[in-house]
């Protein structure tokens, strides 16, 4: 166990996949390889984040494991500083297993430019999935180094680099509003990173410089005795990591992202990027700002729970599928952050066993909408009716997804969607009634969705459309796996998140 702890994982993990990427991109004769080179190392970063996590001590989960520090830009204060707690645990190995996922998903789905032909046609092939894959590679070193980061600047650094990789995952692959949607969601992203550069300059200053001085262990307590430039800082960070989760009223570039993206860049946006505000909520805002954070609170539950009720309303409201399942998310995200900030230990474990359910679910139904949007051509549900006859593995798998969205028992989201509102119930019963409001809308608009799509008489121009294929069906096992496991039998995963979740929770109530 000892030998597993002192082995660099975290360096290993972000540096794979990273160099990988980058000899995809540099080296003309690997490309035609690049579908299996980026599978198979996707799996290796699988595998070596579950050999990190056999390693990990669960009793001391909400302790900092596998640390490495480096001193890097000393000037500034700056170090190479990573390490990760139960919860950063959970985030790595839902990132990890869903990049190959993704890239099987994708084995057909980035094709030529349809102006080319022969043998132009072909290179262009080549070198689009040797691109796609590239990116998707270097976007999953950039997620583990986020969630692993443990120097504020380094943190920054990785938070603004991961728009890059989906910018243009977005804007080369995505559909024909691809560049609209791209610039609009580097402009959201981009203008809530700078708000945080400026919070940023603050701390660096108010720490008074020194090598470490952007470790966040180090920036715990610097603006204990400013609480007024504590709130201002505490705003500006919150503020990028509320468009990053999306919530409302920041929330509109996700729709339009998620609609032009394709189906394995969903995924990875709204599975595993949005996960990462809710995460900088809990694992920076809380400790280097209690006091802004306990005084903040109430308003912060209430722009979570009107995400809970204006997101689900607007699912319920929409024709195109994919932008139907991104409301659904700015629903979610709400109700993660509802059970972050009311300051409960209940509600703070089921926000983020929430974050792992919720990146399963909504990945599957992402990609098994995508299934169906390639075959018919078309997101508008109005344009589908009775699926279920002609495709039966997709309607059945969209429905056993939308279910787990919509907490049934047994399934993923029920544990964490109960956990949130008995735990905002025991904070205030008002918070409890809000959510079970979105848990009414929630199951309106998942049932809603399957009944215009895949139930009533079948369409005749949709008769000729084929079901899922053998590819397909076995990239979904996991998913269904993952699920499963978490509705049924959530003990590990509440061992691993409790801890932290009470740790966390007792920053609020300290304060």
């Amino acid at each position: 166990m000892s030998e597993l702890a002192d082995f660099p994982w975290l360096t290993v993990l972000i540096c794979l996949p990273a160099v990988a990427g980058v000899l995809l991109w540099v080296l003309p004769p690997l490309r035609r390889l690049a579908r299996p080179i980026g599978l198979g190392v996707s799996v290796v970063v699988l595998a070596g984040a579950v050999a990190m996590a056999t390693g990990f001590d669960v009793a001391a989960a909400d302790s900092y494991q596998f640390a490495t520090t480096v001193s890097w830009i000393p000037a500034l204060g700056v170090s190479y500083d990573v390490g990760i707690n139960g919860l950063g645990l959970a985030m790595i190995l839902l990132a990890t297993l869903l990049v190959p996922v993704v890239l099987i998903a994708a084995w057909r789905e980035v094709n030529a430019p349809t102006s080319l032909t022969g043998q132009q046609a072909a290179r262009a092939l080549t070198d689009r999935q040797a691109g796609f894959v590239a990116l998707v590679l270097i976007l999953e070193a950039l997620m583990i180094g986020v969630f692993a980061a443990r120097d504020l600047f380094l943190f920054y650094l990785l938070f603004e680099a991961m728009l890059i990789p989906v910018y243009f995952l977005v804007g080369i692959f995505g559909g024909p509003g691809r560049r609209f949607a791209a610039v609009k969601f580097l402009l959201y992203s981009l203008a809530g990173g700078l708000i945080m550069l400026a919070g940023l300059i603050v701390l660096f200053v108010a720490s008074g410089g020194g090598p470490e001085a952007m470790r966040l262990d180090n920036l715990a307590n610097v603006l204990a005795d400013d609480p007024t430039t504590q709130m201002w800082v505490f705003l500006s960070f919150f503020l990028a990591f509320a468009v990053k989760a999306p919530m409302v009223p920041v929330h509109t570039w996700l729709p339009d992202t998620a609609a032009e993206a394709t189906p394995g860049t969903s995924v990875l946006l709204v599975g595993v990027l949005d996960k990462v505000g809710t995460f900088a909520m809990i694992a920076i805002c809380l400790p280097l700002f209690p006091a802004a954070a306990q005084a903040a609170a109430p308003v912060i539950i209430a722009a979570a729970i009107i995400s809970i009720v204006y997101g689900a309303l607007l699912a319920i409201g929409q024709n195109d599928l994919m932008r139907m399942i991104a409301f659904t998310s700015v629903s979610h995200f709400g109700f993660i952050v509802l059970g972050i900030f009311v300051g409960t230990q209940t509600a703070m474990v089921g926000s983020m066993i929430y974050m792992l359910a919720h990146g399963l679910s909504t990945a599957a139904m992402f990609l098994i909408a995508g299934f169906l949007i390639q075959r018919g051509q078309s997101a508008d549900m109005r344009t589908y009716s009775g699926m279920q006859r002609i495709t039966p593995v997709i309607a059945g798998t969209f429905l056993f997804a939308g279910l787990s969205s919509l907490a049934l028992p047994g399934l993923s989201g029920f544990v964490p969607e109960y956990l949130v509102f008995l735990g905002s119930y025991q904070a205030h019963p008002a918070y409890g009634v809000a959510a079970v409001i979105g848990v009414v809308l929630s199951a309106l608009y998942i049932l809603m969705t399957y009944q215009r799509v895949f139930t009533g008489a079948p369409a005749a121009e949709r008769s000729g459309l084929s079901d899922l294929v053998p590819r397909e069906k076995t990239l979904l096992v996991p998913l269904g796996l993952g699920i499963v496991f978490l509705g049924v039998y959530p003990a590990p995963v509440l061992d691993l998140l409790s801890g932290v979740a009470e740790s966390f929770a007792a920053i609020l109530g300290s304060a």
